[in-house]
């Protein structure tokens, strides 16, 4: 048979692709937005066994029609720290089984109805909606949602036409001596090329509804589109954190695995869901051993998923961090709730480290004293804390270049006010850490000098500054600080002027001063500065 006499509309059909696939766009999109945080609370909550996360991930995937989406969802989790890799296996593997909810719906309705009229009202109230309503983002989200549903029938119905119109001109005996392995590669380079083996499975099924190909070749071709959708996680990996490798290597392992033993035992398959469970028509029985592929693949899986976690950390340790940052490194700022989590944890941390430093630099411990006797020799090697201090640098341009990632999304007035208190939280910090690294050579003088006023001041400095760092510390206590208001401003510039008045009161000649003047008041300032930064940088939220 001569293929070219074959009356084929090449664009009918590709548009029919294009249509299915920007409608699963749209629905992605509809659905993020209408209830994006609701599955990705449930992500979190649910998947804190792997059965659990089994399960959420076969539900949440069915729910969004999009295992891509809940790979993005888990990979974020991850770089958060908000998940750990044994978990989010589970979640995986169970999107597997959740993205053959397509295939269901599409065997159970598409071929049944009139799709293209079904698709219609779909279409017109969504269409509608989603420009008429910009400023009601959840109708706007809903209308996306419609739309995008109305698209994917639609698509459907273009596709299922063209090859309805073909099916009578191919004589199917010159399809009998071909392998059912060519088959399989043409599953896999089709999904690999499109990235949906969502739409190659509505392609196989269209074949298979209009006879082009027998269930034992539609089959063949459904393995080989579950290998090719490991091209998409795969791809994305190339660049991304070693979690996200990790995670494309556990998916080829599973489609990989699942496919040949499903391949190898094909036709035994078939014949036992025709023999013993009665499945006549053949659509719902190619859906049925699409799944049946991946529970089997599960089912393998799911006993060695603790140790499959161990053996896959082995893999990328060399890339897993980069930068100084601990909780941003792998975060995904596409998703911006996880991202905003992920930014509060880094930002908590540099109070820590801000802390810390401060403390350090006033020489001051958990019990008030000085930790050593004198400046030298904490300061053995005098770069100790400007390196601390270059950290603290270094971790704020890591935290300001994920600030602006996450504001190129769209986000929320809410999330965007959390951004905000975040960033100025961060750079009270520091400037806190700045005030102190200014007047080090100052506490350096002042600590090895014989200047007895000096020194009391120092220390009354030293006192002060350990009960207003102790006190920052306590989170409870930062609580009701808020809910007090300034007291605290209050009480710095008394401290202040006291101080300073202290300092003016007790010279008595130009000869008994060993520290000049100025290095006094500007330790005095500085450090008082400081506690205040570091005062806001607690309270704000």
């Amino acid at each position: 048979m001569d293929l070219g006499d074959i009356d084929f509309n090449f664009w009918l059909f590709f548009a029919g692709l294009g249509i299915f696939l920007f409608g699963m766009y749209h629905l992605e999109k509809g659905l993020k937005g209408l209830a994006g945080k609701s599955f990705r609370r449930m992500l979190q909550r649910f998947t804190n066994r792997s059965w659990k996360g089994v399960l959420t991930g076969a539900s949440v995937t069915a729910i969004v029609q999009s295992s891509s989406l809940v790979d993005l969802l888990v990979v974020a989790f991850l770089g958060a720290g908000m998940m750990n890799l044994q978990h989010s296996l589970g979640v995986v593997f169970g999107a597997n089984i959740g993205t053959t909810a397509t295939a269901w719906i599409v065997a159970t309705l598409g071929f049944k109805l009139n799709i293209a009229s079904l698709s219609l009202p779909f279409l017109a109230i969504g269409t509608l909606s989603y420009l008429m309503l910009d400023s009601r983002p959840v109708l706007k989200n809903m209308g996306s949602f419609l739309i995008g549903f109305g698209l994917l029938f639609l698509g459907l119905d273009y596709m299922k036409n063209t090859v309805d119109a073909v099916s009578g001109q191919i004589n199917l005996s010159e399809f009998r001596g071909m392998s059912l392995f060519v088959f399989l590669l043409i599953g896999l380079v089709i999904t690999a090329l499109i990235q949906s083996s969502s739409a190659t499975i509505v392609i196989v099924l269209s074949a298979l509804s209009a006879g082009l190909i027998d269930i034992y070749q539609s089959v063949a071709l459904v393995i080989g589109a579950n290998i090719g959708t490991t091209s998409t996680l795969l791809i994305a990996s190339i660049k991304g954190s070693a979690d996200k490798k990790r995670l494309a290597i556990a998916n080829i392992m599973f489609k990989l695995v699942a496919a040949s033993i499903s391949f190898i035992f094909l036709r035994q398959m078939v014949n036992i869901s025709l023999k013993y469970l009665y499945i006549t028509d053949p659509l719902m029985e190619l859906v049925f051993l699409h799944t049946t592929i991946n529970v089997i693949g599960l089912l393998i899986f799911f006993p060695f998923i603790k140790p499959l976690s161990k053996l896959l950390q082995l893999f990328f340790k060399k890339k897993s961090k980069q930068g100084e940052s601990l909780y941003i490194t792998n975060a995904q700022p596409e998703v911006p709730d996880i991202a905003i989590a992920a930014l509060e944890s880094e930002v908590e941390h540099v109070f820590q480290l801000s802390l810390d430093f401060i403390k350090e630099c006033l020489m001051i411990s958990n019990n008030g004293k000085s930790k050593i006797g004198t400046w030298t020799k904490i300061f053995k090697a005098e770069l100790n804390p400007l390196l601390k201090y270059e950290h603290l640098k270094k971790l704020e341009d890591e935290i300001t270049i994920f600030y602006k990632q996450i504001q190129e999304q769209t986000l929320t007035e809410g999330d965007s006010a959390k951004l905000s208190a975040q960033m100025i939280r961060l750079r009270s910090m520091i400037y806190a850490a700045k005030n102190m690294k200014d007047v080090l050579q100052n506490i350096k003088q002042i600590d090895e000098c014989d200047d007895n006023l000096a020194t009391g001041i120092w220390q009354r400095i030293q006192e002060f500054s350990k009960d207003k760092t102790d006190a920052i510390a306590n989170k409870e206590l930062i609580a009701l600080l808020q809910a007090n208001g300034n007291n605290w401003h209050v009480e710095f510039e008394q401290f202040y002027t006291d101080t300073v008045n202290y300092l003016y009161q007790n010279i008595d000649t130009v000869s008994q001063l060993k520290v000049p003047i100025s290095t006094v008041t500007n330790l005095i300032r500085k450090s008082i500065s400081s506690l205040e930064e570091l005062y806001v940088a607690a309270t704000t939220r």
